[in-house]
């Protein structure tokens, strides 16, 4: 399996609303004391344990399938599972599925272009502003004060997810693990 952890590279992006699957990624790193590989020609930081690869896209978040695809590839894997924010969600949701469409969000529309869509999706709702306008500065924003306090359980309850997803079917992670509201 390879899951994949949305994000942008850089201290300035690093705990931002839109950089939500690489702090997953990250604490997955941690958790499995998985190995790093050589990336280079993945454009993006990949680490394995077990049968299993965590990737984190350097690519910028617009580009993010050109990652995906190479890693996928090359590796010839067959299951990948996207970590993603999500504006259309509440703040401090969790949904999963697999399949559907990308509801304007570049990682997903790149990832899809090229690999396809049925793969699965880890949605982390991170709300959204009160104006269109500034979806942009609201997504590569920090997050506020009271979405910190539950931020490191909720990632926490992100991980517990995905290493139920290793031995478990979708429903069953989706019927465990959903957070609909905080």
């Amino acid at each position: 399996m390879l899951i994949v952890g949305l994000g942008n590279p850089g201290a300035d992006y690093e705990s931002t609303r839109h950089n939500i699957g690489f702090m997953v990624i990250d604490k997955l790193i941690k958790r499995f004391n998985a190995s790093k590989l050589s990336s280079s020609s993945f454009k993006g930081e990949l680490f394995k344990f077990q049968n299993h690869f965590l990737l984190k896209p350097l690519t910028y978040m617009n580009l993010s399938g050109e990652s995906i695809i190479k890693v996928k590839n090359f590796y010839k894997v067959e299951d990948v599972v996207v970590i993603h924010d999500d504006l259309d969600l509440p703040f401090g949701t969790l949904r999963f599925k697999k399949g559907g469409g990308h509801g304007g969000h570049n990682g997903l529309k790149s990832t899809d272009e090229k690999i396809g869509k049925e793969y699965i999706r880890v949605r982390m709702g991170i709300g959204k502003p009160q104006h269109k306008g500034e979806v942009v500065s609201f997504v590569l924003g920090k997050f506020n004060e009271d979405e910190v306090k539950i931020l490191d359980e909720w990632i926490e309850h992100t991980c517990d997810a995905i290493e139920y997803l290793l031995e478990h079917t979708l429903e069953d992670v989706s019927s465990k693990f959903t957070i609909k509201k905080r």
